[in-house]
């Protein structure tokens, strides 16, 4: 922060970019997998953020952090990283709220399945932590190891990501959100998994609302501006 206040030309835009993984079940991940995970995609995003909160208050900017729709979705063996991803939700719903009277914006890009390096690294890193501890990575490690490098490389580039952090950075009207998919079908499973946790919240207690109650509601956050 002292490097760019020292340049003179202030700060309009932070984008967090923060992205590790690890594979695990939550009864068997090893302590220090996890604390990698949330050191970085969690405590990263939130140091960095506060270090650079003053200049981008001065200059009313925005502020713009990846998530993923595994913030929303969840599967076994990748709690480390939807719990990480689902922090970064109340993350910035919390920030939004407390930068709004200072006039800064802050948004949330939320990817699904774009090409990057992060399941390369993810298995290698879990490769190297069984060496370094005395095993051997088995023969059908490797080859699950090989399948997820390999499908990552066939998938589409992130130009559509990129796009929606542009977009939150300079549009006139940036959106809370930014769900960005490649394909119908993880924006279908991303926007079911969403209305289920909603009729999980909405059953069994004495303030259930019925199904009209229900549709009235989504009505009026549809015409929202």
């Amino acid at each position: 922060m002292a490097l760019i206040a020292e340049e003179g030309r202030g700060l309009w835009g932070l984008v967090n970019n923060a992205g590790v993984a690890t594979s695990g079940t939550v009864a068997d991940m090893d302590n220090s997998d996890l604390d990698f995970v949330l050191e970085i995609n969690v405590n990263g995003v939130l140091r960095v953020t506060r270090a650079f909160t003053p200049l981008l208050v001065e200059s009313k900017g925005r502020i713009v952090t990846t998530g993923s729709i595994s913030g929303i979705l969840s599967r076994a063996g990748g709690s480390a990283y939807s719990m990480s991803k689902h922090a970064m939700e109340a993350f910035v719903d919390s920030l939004a709220d407390e930068m709004a009277p200072a006039g800064v914006e802050v948004s949330l890009i939320e990817p699904g399945s774009y090409k990057s390096k992060i399941r390369r690294t993810t298995v290698a890193r879990i490769a190297s932590n069984i060496e370094a501890a005395g095993g051997t990575v088995s023969d059908e490690m490797k080859a699950g190891m090989k399948a997820a490098a390999d499908r990552e490389v066939t998938l589409q580039e992130p130009d559509a990501v990129s796009d929606a952090a542009m977009h939150a950075l300079f549009s006139d009207s940036p959106r809370r959100r930014y769900m960005v998919v490649p394909d119908q079908f993880e924006a279908e499973i991303t926007i079911r998994k969403q209305i289920e946790e909603l009729v999980q919240l909405n059953e069994g207690h004495k303030f259930s609302y019925d199904r009209d109650q229900l549709v009235e509601m989504l009505d009026e956050a549809l015409v929202q501006p």
